[in-house]
């Protein structure tokens, strides 16, 4: 298997100069994809932007999708949809590549067919170290292979194929789409299959503070449901009733915080954040999941 399997596919949302540097960044490595699929749900973009995308997508060198509404597992299904190798490899928009980067999640599924592929993700704040192997919670910068349950969303891949069986990602993590990996996750391994962090498939990723999931605000500093609702709904969704208890510390979690010590005005601000999400997540899982297939159009 080499790179002409792999597929990139770039959910993106408020980005101009920094997708174009992502995608160019991808365009010029030596061993590039396949092909690349920017699902974009930006609205309109600046017009330098707009001028390069639209010239790429020309050109053939990209193929740019106009979404019309922000979703981040909506722009990732329709990329999936989209995508015509076997493989698909998912990144961010605000990253600069690895020189081997498309080339080590291709050897990754040479070696271990079927299995979804995490990438190493090199943070600002890591300053350009990895993490010690035995750091706890796991970060997805350590320099050893190991199997793992989860994935970071900006930088993994999988056969596009087992995705779509699965349904692909549930399009009820609205908002900022808090835990939609876990939860495509959890039923990724319920399936019997296998998730493998590889050290060697790198990003780095730049962090912009502005556009993405950014756009919807700090959830320090909000008493909007955005971030709050897709981790009650995973936790409800993954576990019923059982997850209750972990819902309940979260609500207690939210305000135990630094800022809300120096600043207790917010607390009762988050607290009204966090029940909107609960009972967001509650409404959604009444619904039903929406997966590929299955939601609405």
């Amino acid at each position: 298997m080499d790179t002409r399997a792999v597929s990139v596919v770039i959910p993106t949302y408020g980005r101009d100069q920094v997708l174009l540097d992502t995608v160019e960044a991808l365009l010029s490595l030596s061993n590039p994809p396949a092909e690349i699929v920017l699902a974009d749900q930006t609205v309109r973009h600046d017009e330098a932007t707009e001028r390069v995308l639209h010239g790429w997508d020309d050109g053939g060198q990209v193929r740019w999708l106009c979404l019309p509404e922000p979703s981040i597992p909506r722009a990732m299904n329709q990329g999936l949809l989209a995508a015509a190798g076997p493989i698909v490899l998912f990144l961010d928009d605000d990253i600069r590549p690895d020189a081997e980067l498309v080339e080590a999640h291709a050897r990754a599924h040479l070696a271990r067919p079927g299995e979804l592929v995490a990438g190493r993700v090199l943070q600002p704040w890591h300053e350009g170290r990895a993490d010690p192997e035995d750091k706890v919670p796991f970060g997805f910068n350590t320099l050893a292979p190991r199997s793992v349950t989860e994935f970071m969303g900006g930088n993994f891949s999988l056969p596009r194929d087992a995705a779509l069986a699965l349904g692909g990602f549930d399009e009820n993590f609205v908002r900022v789409a808090y835990r939609f990996e876990a939860e495509f996750a959890f039923r990724w391994l319920q399936s019997g299959r296998r998730i493998r962090y590889e050290p060697g498939a790198l990003i780095h990723h730049l962090k912009v503070p502005a556009g993405g999931t950014r756009t919807f605000g700090e959830h320090l500093t909000t008493m909007r449901p955005n971030h709050a609702v897709g981790a009650y709904y995973y936790a409800l969704k993954t576990q019923r009733w059982r997850g209750l208890p972990s819902a309940v510390r979260r609500l207690g979690r939210a305000v135990a915080t630094r800022h809300h010590l120096r600043r207790p005005w917010w607390i009762p601000l988050t607290l009204i954040a966090e029940l909107h999400g609960f009972l967001w997540a509650l409404m959604l899982l009444g619904r039903g999941p929406r997966y590929l297939g299955r939601g609405e159009d």
